[in-house]
């Protein structure tokens, strides 16, 4: 997929994280577009001191004199960050419900501590930003462009002059490589790497990984279908281009794939329909998007999908398609599949 292609689609809001959807709206209708006020001290608990220097997968390199403190990251970032020990007091992205609570997103920060620039989708207080005085901006991106993500298209230019940014990219690989790279993001803010906490959460992912290949291996013929609700269609997910769906069928998984031409409309991520047709994949299990801009399996009240195999059998698990990118976060994503995928029953 060509840069300008990517770039369309992600600006559109198609929202491509994990071949998620096209849910602009339901974005922007989800939580507080103000920004909240959570104090602009230090925002981070690094210990390393003196010159800061990292390259991001966008291959730019960002230089500063010290180890940035004022960080702002995107939601899902900053938590990834905090599970290394490195705390992120300004953020841009899903972090609150319209209840108050933490979002998905969030992971274990206290989000009532937290200054919020954009809660929702093409929100962004770049006056606050500014009066913030950010050290550096680091989120995803999740195309060959190197778009950040959740940064908007009509303030990007500003928010780029008051602070550099970096990247990891979640676009066209696999779960362990931004996994990595996050990893040394954290390192290089001062995370202490040699933790037991950090050194024993990366052994369980690994412990993980091996239990979702063996249970793979022992049932080759469940197949396993990536989608997300919303109030008029259903998504079925790809998996060229996720992060995680391209790291568990390397480890083995049996997707659901749509054919290229059904993803055409999207560059490639995925294939709508009607509630009407959404039953055209055979599935044993359904892997459903948990992010508070999708309609949870509990809520769908369409016949249709009451109807399905996998729905009737009990099948359905939560699938996170935006990542936490910490191995804390991940290894839970891992140990759900395998377990469902060692109960799961032939339905299709």
């Amino acid at each position: 997929m060509s840069n300008a292609r990517a770039t369309h689609f992600t600006r559109r809001g198609i929202l491509a994280a994990g071949g998620a959807l096209g849910l602009g709206a339901a974005l922007a209708a989800c939580g507080d577009d103000d920004a909240k006020s959570g104090g602009s001290e230090s925002t981070a608990s690094a210990k390393a001191t003196g010159p800061w220097s990292f390259k991001d997968d966008r291959g730019t390199t960002v230089k500063l004199d010290e180890v940035p403190t004022k960080i702002v990251a995107f939601t899902g970032v900053a938590a990834a960050l905090y599970d290394y020990g490195i705390e992120v007091k300004g953020v841009f992205g899903p972090t609150k419900t319209k209840s108050g609570k933490a979002d998905v997103q969030a992971g274990d920060m206290d989000v009532s501590k937290l200054t919020v620039f954009g809660n929702v989708w093409d929100a962004f207080n770049v006056e606050q930003y500014a009066a913030f005085q950010p050290d550096v901006l680091i989120s995803t991106t999740f195309d060959s462009a190197g778009t950040l993500w959740y940064v908007p298209e009509a303030s990007k230019d500003k928010i780029a002059k008051l602070a550099p940014s970096t990247a990891i990219s979640v676009y066209d690989r696999q779960m362990t490589k931004p996994l990595g790279r996050m990893w040394e993001l954290a390192e290089s803010l001062g995370a202490d790497m040699t933790a037991d906490k950090v050194v024993q959460s990366k052994k369980k992912f690994e412990d993980a990984a091996a239990r979702l290949r063996a249970a793979a291996k022992a049932k080759p013929d469940i197949k396993v279908l990536a989608g997300s609700a919303s109030a008029d269609l259903f998504y079925v997910s790809g998996t060229n281009f996720s992060i995680d769906l391209e790291y568990f069928k390397a480890l083995g998984v049996n997707f659901v794939e749509p054919p290229e031409k059904a993803k055409e409309a999207t560059g490639g991520w995925f294939e709508s329909l009607s509630w009407e047709n959404v039953d055209k994949y055979a599935a044993d299990v359904i892997m459903m998007d948990d992010r508070s801009s999708t309609i949870q399996p509990a809520d769908i009240a369409e016949g249709t999908w009451k109807q399905l195999p996998a729905v009737k059998a009990g099948q359905v698990i939560a699938r996170s398609p935006e990542p936490i990118l910490s191995y804390d976060k991940c290894t839970p994503l891992l140990e759900n599949l395998a377990e469902a995928l060692e109960k799961a029953k032939k339905v299709s």
